[in-house]
């Protein structure tokens, strides 16, 4: 390398450091430009259950179908078409349906791994930004650092996001918490108030702004896709010289 290269050049350790950045920071964003579509999908999944429910429990009337056959499905709180898609069946006798719990505890799960997600995410970007910073000492890359910058505020974006992300979920159990999910409870409400349809609605909804989110966390982490490259590109390029 000439004497003027290498005076513009970061000092190779760097280099190899930025090197490693690129390479598996991009595949780990490869992962996380996908991930959050498949999650956002199952979501919308879970909130297309609650609103089937809410649907049948706005106008359904109750009472005079119940059956008195224990394990018998309750002809007037399962939603039609749901249960073959879902597996959430009311049954006569029994308490809240096993398949709905279980909806709850998959939403929890999503809830505690979007915020260690974003939690991660925020810490790292710190430290980026910081790297990323004294970059601007290398003239070498000048042309190149508002794409660095680029790939650290869409990451930091997407950490907030997952952030958010994590306290809608946890917001949409509160309101399911609410509603008591017992045959007899529901028939209550529902000659009643017709409280729990509302309930739902507004969980499914808060569920589906949680999928739109998590959408637009994979968008932004896509955008770093050719970045990345480019960068690469330059850092290789800087070392083979």
């Amino acid at each position: 390398m000439a004497e003027d290269e290498a005076r513009l050049s970061p000092p190779e350790p760097l280099l190899q450091l930025i090197d490693n950045l690129a390479r598996f920071h991009r595949e780990h964003e490869e992962y996380y430009a996908q991930a959050p579509l498949r999650q956002a999908s199952e979501l919308q999944a879970r909130s297309r259950v609650l609103k089937a429910l809410a649907d049948r429990w706005s106008v359904v009337g109750v009472g005079e179908q119940a059956s008195a056959v224990g394990f018998a499905g309750t002809e007037d709180l399962n939603a039609p078409g749901l249960v073959a898609e879902s597996g959430v069946l009311f049954m006569e006798g029994e308490g809240e349906p096993a398949e709905l719990r279980r909806l709850k505890r998959e939403v929890r799960q999503a809830a505690d791994d979007a915020e260690q997600t974003g939690g991660w995410l925020a810490r790292a970007m710190e430290q980026a930004w910081e790297i990323a910073g004294g970059l601007a000492d290398h003239p070498a890359l000048a042309d190149l650092l508002g794409e660095r910058h680029r790939i650290i505020a869409n990451d930091w974006q997407s950490a907030t996001l997952q952030s958010l992300i994590a306290r809608m979920l946890r917001r949409a159990l509160d309101l399911l918490a609410v509603v008591d999910f017992t045959p007899a409870a529901l028939r209550a409400d529902l000659a009643g108030r017709r409280q729990a349809p509302a309930y739902l609605y507004s969980a499914s909804e808060v569920l589906d702004r949680a999928a739109d989110l998590m959408a637009e966390s994979a968008v932004l982490v896509h955008d770093n896709e050719r970045r990345w490259r480019v960068f690469r590109a330059r850092v290789r390029e800087l070392r083979s010289a």
